[in-house]
Parts: structure tokens; C-alpha cells; sequence
């Protein structure tokens, strides 16, 4: 049952070849495992980046790895999320503009953003494996957080895995991140990390039920893709991540 379920969260979250579709609802039922998929999809972009010596070829490659091993399926939501909140009008046009699947300026700008946010940070890091693997299972831990928090708007699949959470979800799902203090991460920037993997989530929150009336699963999408961004320039911005930066990465 329990690889079943963990075969279900990868087949979620990425594109790797795992056999048979497994029973969704085995996740469903699980979702405060979001983050085990984090130390998966960071091991692999990290493996796959931290060999190269040129800083910023390293930071384009990691980028591209995460992307692919994602099926970029969370990136796609960032772009929905950025068009619905460049469009003008009331409740409606905005979450027409959120579920559309062509990409606007807003998506374009969003996606752009998030981005350059991400390659900057990782081309202040030496070694990107360690840096990614924080940034994916805090990322996956805001996932968790809007998962059980976010009430949905719509029918779909964001509210099969809303309606299944359970408010302690989220606390669970910490839990499974608390592996992290084991990498070589200064405690610092690792706390800063985990402030904002609670606060991305939140504020994106407040601002779909008040723009959209709700979440959807492109919200849920886009705080990984955010997430992710900022916990890599808080990992090198917070005051002991330039010791973390110069020795470690």
C-alpha cells in the first residue's frame, strides 16, 4: 500500500517512468506526503547540476532538470496564475483568465520572473544539489500547506485533494521535512527557508479568495514554482548563508 502510495505521489508530481498508473486517491488520501517528492525531484536536478564547474550553465542546467523531471506541470500553473492576476475586470473574467489555457503577458511576466529569481540564486551557489533539495521539499511543503487550506472554487482536481486533506496535513508534512537539518545547511538560512515555505502559501491564500473566490490546482502549482524561487535567494541572502554560500555551495 505504502509503495503504492509513494508511486501514486511520483506519478503526480513527475515524469519518471514507474510503471502502471497507480490508484490517485492512494495520494489523495496522503497529501501531507508532498514532500518525499521534493527529495526526489532536488536529488535528481541536483545530481544533475552540481558537476559543472561554469556557475551559470550550472544554474541553467539545474533549472532545465527540475523542469523536466516535473513535466513542467507546476511551471504551467505559474503561468495561469500570472494571467489571472493581470486581468482586469471582476471575480469572473479573473478566474476565466486563470483557467484558460492560453498564456498571456501576465503568465509570460510570471514565468519570467520566477525564473530569473531562480537562475540568480543558483548561480551564487558553488554546489546546487543541497540547495535544491531545500528548495523542492519546502516548495512541496507549500503545496501541502494550500492543499489542505485552500478551499476550492471549482470542481476539479485540486478539490478531490482539498476535500480528502485533513487540517493537520500540513503539520505532517513539516515533519517530513525535518531531514533537512541533517544536510550541510546552516540553521539560519534553513529556518529563514521554512518561514517562507509557510508564508508564499499564505499570501497566496488571502490574495485567491479574494480575487478568485478560492484556489485551484494553478494556484496550488504556482507556490512550489514561487516557493522554490524564494527559498534559494533566502538561502544565499540571509546573513549565514554567505558562510553557507562560500564554503558549502
Amino acid at each position: 500500500m505504502l509503495l503504492n502510495t509513494l508511486r501514486a505521489l511520483l506519478q503526480f508530481t513527475t515524469i519518471l517512468p514507474l510503471g502502471a498508473t497507480a490508484d490517485f486517491t492512494l495520494f489523495a488520501k496522503r497529501s501531507y506526503l508532498y514532500p518525499l517528492a521534493g527529495y526526489v525531484t532536488g536529488g535528481i536536478a541536483g545530481l544533475a547540476a552540481f558537476w559543472i564547474s561554469d556557475p551559470g550553465i550550472r544554474a541553467a542546467v539545474a533549472i532545465v532538470a527540475v523542469l523536466i523531471i516535473t513535466g513542467a506541470n507546476h511551471f504551467d500553473g505559474l503561468l495561469d496564475l500570472g494571467d489571472g492576476l493581470m486581468a482586469h475586470g471582476g471575480r469572473e473574467r479573473r478566474v476565466r483568465a486563470l483557467t484558460d489555457r492560453q498564456i498571456g503577458a501576465g503568465g509570460i511576466a510570471a514565468g519570467s520572473l520566477t525564473l530569473l529569481l531562480t537562475f540568480a540564486a543558483l548561480s551564487s551557489i558553488t554546489q546546487v544539489l543541497w540547495a535544491l533539495i531545500v528548495a523542492e521539499v519546502l516548495a512541496k511543503l507549500s503545496m501541502a500547506f494550500l492543499t489542505a487550506y485552500g478551499p476550492p472554487f471549482r470542481e476539479g482536481l485540486h478539490a478531490l485533494l482539498h476535500h480528502e486533506a485533513k487540517p493537520w496535513f500540513p503539520a505532517i508534512a513539516a515533519i517530513f521535512c525535518a531531514p533537512l537539518v541533517f544536510l550541510p545547511v546552516p540553521l539560519l538560512p534553513l529556518s529563514g527557508a521554512l518561514l517562507v515555505a509557510l508564508i508564499i502559501p499564505f499570501l497566496l491564500l488571502v490574495m485567491s479568495e479574494q480575487l478568485f473566490g478560492g484556489v485551484n490546482g494553478d494556484v496550488v502549482g504556482a507556490s512550489g514554482e514561487i516557493t522554490r524561487a524564494v527559498v534559494l535567494c533566502a538561502l544565499v541572502m540571509i546573513p549565514a548563508g554567505t558562510l553557507f554560500a562560500s564554503t558549502l555551495f
